[in-house]
């Protein structure tokens, strides 16, 4: 008996870790999402939103296009912002950089953000031209 008390804490060790509820954390790729609504079959093919736009600056923040810095959280396929100008939005990750901001019922909505380009920054409007 005594022997099986003591085996039982070598035994949990062995055991598998289990599942993060939510599933694992991880993060956004950095770059610039450009977001859109869907257009239809006599117009264009989406309708770009810039309020939405935003741009994942690192690790696990992001800042919306008029600067303003946040954080999010992302858990299997699910994203939270938790702080910042997008506090409490959703978004459903379909796939690496493509995202579909969920209704608060959590069904996917129709606006959709997209990685458009793979560095951590807006164009800056506030810099002089090149000559």
């Amino acid at each position: 008996m005594k022997r099986a008390l003591l085996a039982l804490p070598l035994v949990l060790l062995a055991a598998p870790a289990m599942a993060v509820p939510g599933g694992e954390i991880d993060t956004l790729q950095i770059g610039r999402y450009t977001c859109e609504l869907p257009g239809d079959a006599l117009g264009p093919r989406g309708e770009h939103v810039p309020d939405k736009d935003f741009a994942i600056v690192f690790g696990s923040s992001y800042r919306s296009n008029d600067g303003v810095r946040g954080t999010y959280l992302l858990t299997g396929d699910q994203i939270v912002m938790t702080s910042g100008p997008r506090m409490g939005e959703r978004y459903h990750r379909l796939t690496q950089g493509f995202l579909r901001k969920q209704n608060a019922d959590g069904s996917d909505g129709n606006l959709r953000c997209v990685i458009a380009n793979r560095t951590n920054t807006f164009p800056s409007t506030d810099r002089p031209a090149n000559p």
